[in-house]
């Protein structure tokens, strides 16, 4: 008579194919989507006519955004929070929730920019708005998913 004794359970834990990858790097892969899709979303905010003009705070008169801006800045700002993810991971206790914080805290904040452009057509103001809502929705996740991995 055989008697078999069950085999424990692997722990399953949540991973994928970066969630090994340092936090730099999947910052700036996060950081390429995001980019990408905000460009995308910019590009279907131009096919349906809305004007792609803004001014800076103290500008006479608004400036085209160019093609390929949206995704320009996406790169430039998300500099601060690729650092940001790399100073908590190293650092803070909770990095994932301290990211996720501070990100939508600063998106929020950021929101504020569109909203006072001075010479600028409402319906852009809304898609400036809204670009950096795609932008944090794209790289926030995918940089805390990355710091939840982060083991002290």
């Amino acid at each position: 008579m055989s008697v078999t004794t069950p085999q424990p359970q692997a722990q399953q834990t949540e991973s994928g194919p970066l969630s090994t990858r340092p936090v730099w790097l999947v910052g700036i892969l996060a950081t390429l989507a995001g980019a990408v899709v905000t460009e995308a979303f910019a590009l279907v905010a131009r096919a349906a006519g809305v004007p792609m003009e803004a001014a800076s705070p103290g500008a006479t008169e608004a400036a085209e955004i160019p093609v390929g801006g949206f995704f320009g800045g996406v790169l430039f700002w998300s500099v601060a929070g690729i650092v940001l993810a790399v100073v908590l991971a190293r650092w803070a206790k909770r990095p994932a929730r301290t990211f996720t914080v501070t990100t939508v805290a600063l998106t929020a904040l950021s929101l504020a920019g569109p909203a006072v452009a001075p010479h600028t057509a409402t319906s852009t103001q809304i898609v400036l708005a809204a670009s950096h809502v795609v932008a944090a929705a794209v790289v926030v996740p995918l940089l805390a998913r990355r710091l939840s991995h982060v083991r002290r």
